[in-house]
């Protein structure tokens, strides 16, 4: 595996645990609308993870990896469209998506 893709997927599962460990383990919805650092802190890595999944897929554009255009496509409502993110579709991407895309990660990093 090309040593930035390898590089890339380390920033995108360090981002993914940042995510869990600000949300803590009960992961509660309202707690979350109420703490605008956590809010921000979870947007800005959903930002990296976006383009991390990005710059790997102008390396080779076949890299087979989950729901990547649908990550790069929240990355730039993210950055492009700030003020009308909603905080339900974040926090459904982080609690159905982003388990998924860690075990992914995980995987191919355990394979390279």
């Amino acid at each position: 595996m090309d040593i930035r893709i390898n590089s890339w997927l380390v920033d995108i599962l360090q981002c993914i645990e940042e995510i869990f460990v600000f949300l803590g383990e009960k992961r509660d919805f309202n707690a979350y609308l109420t703490d605008i650092k956590t809010k921000k802190a979870v947007e800005r890595n959903l930002e990296i993870i976006g383009e991390a999944v990005s710059r790997i897929l102008n390396v080779d554009s076949d890299f087979n990896l989950n729901n990547a255009k649908n990550i790069i496509g929240t990355r730039n409502r993210i950055i492009h469209s700030y003020d009308n993110i909603s905080d339900e579709i974040i926090w459904a991407i982080v609690c159905r998506e982003l388990p998924d895309l860690k075990i992914q990660v995980e995987q191919l990093l355990n394979e390279a």
